[in-house]
């Protein structure tokens, strides 16, 4: 029988059922927008696990092909061709996409795959789309001792910052331990970084404030805003067999479905924010890629519509909204 559960007081934090409530929270969108739409590139092509970064054994997730057994410190170049699918061809099929329809993107770089393909970054960076964290490598965190998580955050703030020329200003883990949303804010403190928002949470269709354990005896908390992120809008589940998106029709009337609803919701005076999480090997394959891009013009075409990314979405929040001790906003 596993030991009971005991709350860690540097690193715990309270659960939170009733969030705004029945009366919801109007963001206040630039230009009384219906809806903020955010497009998230997920780049973790190079930053997966592989025997040739001593991890002993090839990355066993979202990848087309799941059969086949687990070989130790044995290479599977099927596996490793299917993420470099996503770095050659994929990410520029969407970066086209984006910058023909003049909308802006964030991605989410793992900093060690951005180490192999510099040119993604920099050219973000020249018209525009938002470096974000991903974390120094596509991993899971949960069981890393709390000092070898800060010095990995902190190698990732280095990297991204030496290739985009400033730090990221929003942090996304996917697979974070339970020490984490201690963990970031503080070693971007340690470093004299500004850490805008993070999003390892799925609590909300709008962003909410949360107070941050290490800041409990100071004089001027800053505290953490929370942008939510997205499972469910999410190409990822062409990958999750049972209760994933069986073919591209399925990811677009699901992503449609969700943007009418949020939308109408933002025309009645409620607006929301949409996140759409995307990867370069997954929704980069043309047989996808056509369900997107047929959702993206769609919404070009719509009033009251605002694709920003998650920095200028935290940011317009922020500034109606600043952070008070204690309170979602």
């Amino acid at each position: 029988m596993s030991p009971a559960y005991t709350p860690h007081p540097e690193y715990d934090y309270p659960r939170d059922f009733q969030g705004y409530g029945e009366e919801g929270l109007n963001p206040k969108w630039p230009n009384n927008a219906k809806i903020a739409v955010s497009f998230v590139i997920n780049y973790e092509e190079g930053g997966e696990r592989s025997v040739m970064t001593g991890d002993g054994i090839a990355e066993q997730n979202l990848r087309e092909n799941p059969l086949g057994g687990l070989r130790v410190n044995e290479r599977n170049v099927s596996v490793e061709s299917e993420y470099e699918y996503g770095s050659r061809a994929g990410f520029w099929r969407l970066f086209r996409l984006f910058n023909e329809n003049k909308m802006k993107f964030t991605l989410y770089a793992v900093a060690q795959a951005v180490e192999e393909n510099p040119s993604v970054v920099k050219r973000c960076v020249d018209v525009g789309h938002e470096i974000a964290s991903h974390a120094y490598r596509w991993v899971d965190y949960h069981d890393f001792p709390v000092d070898k998580e800060k010095e990995y955050i902190k190698k990732c703030i280095e990297s991204l910052k030496s290739l985009s020329g400033y730090a990221p200003k929003g942090w996304y883990y996917g697979r974070n331990s339970p020490h984490s949303r201690s963990l970031v804010p503080q070693v971007y403190q340690e470093m004299g970084e500004e850490l805008i928002w993070t999003s390892d949470t799925y609590a909300d269709d709008i962003p909410y404030w949360t107070d941050v354990n290490f800041e409990k005896d100071s004089a001027s908390p800053k505290g953490q805003l929370m942008l939510p992120y997205s499972y469910d809008c999410n190409d990822f589940k062409f990958h999750v067999v049972g209760s994933g998106f069986r073919d591209p029709t399925g990811f677009y009337d699901h992503i449609k479905g969700a943007f009418d609803v949020l939308y109408e919701e933002g025309e009645k005076g409620m607006p929301k924010m949409m996140t759409i999480g995307l990867h370069c090997r997954i929704i980069g394959r043309p047989g996808r890629f056509a369900a997107l891009k047929k959702f993206v013009e769609e919404i070009g075409k719509k009033e009251g519509v605002w694709v920003a990314t998650r920095t200028e979405i935290a940011e317009a929040f922020r500034k109606e909204y600043p952070y008070r001790k204690g309170q979602l906003a």
